[in-house]
């Protein structure tokens, strides 16, 4: 928790921020992404009586291939900005972080925030090839010699319609 009550209170008051977060507990596509702890680096301001959050979070994401099945570590970095405030009037708005009693529980918001910028699907790079249906080779390691003209069974009626035009 970080108590921000100074912070709302004097205009041009500033306050930042560094921590580690452990998300090695958090499932995510089935697995743990977070092999090691989350950097979070920022700032709290008030400026003209608006109070503003920023922060970065950093952090190496092991995930294991969606299409060909390897791990791949990649770093990652996340930014985040939000505009704080006491109360609304207005309590179906989301455009701003209501922290009640001045204190902001820092932790929770950044690994919602996180969570949310996730990708859906994990892939080792955009233009994976994946996996040969037929034999399992990883595709992006090499090509097999698989006949490629295999059909699925249930489709040759219509690959037989194609060979009796030609």
């Amino acid at each position: 928790m970080i108590d921000l009550g100074r912070i709302f209170d004097i205009e041009g008051e500033s306050l930042a921020f560094e921590r580690q977060l452990d998300l090695s507990q958090v499932s995510q596509w089935g697995q743990r992404p977070f092999q090691s702890p989350v950097k979070v680096t920022g700032s709290v301001e008030n400026r003209a009586g608006i109070v503003t959050l920023r922060c970065e979070a950093s952090f190496v994401l092991t995930t294991i291939c969606d299409r060909c099945l390897t791990q791949s570590d990649r770093p990652t970095v996340y930014r985040f900005e939000h505009v704080l405030a006491r109360e609304l009037n207005d309590e179906d708005n989301d455009d701003f972080i209501v922290v009640k009693d001045g204190l902001l529980d820092l932790d929770q918001l950044v690994t919602s925030d996180i969570l949310l910028e996730l990708p859906i699907k994990a892939l080792c790079r955009e233009d994976c090839k994946g996996l040969c249906p037929i034999c399992g080779a990883n595709l992006n390691e090499t090509t097999c010699g698989c006949g490629k003209q295999s059909i699925d069974p249930r489709l040759q009626v219509l690959q037989d319609l194609l060979n009796n035009q030609n």
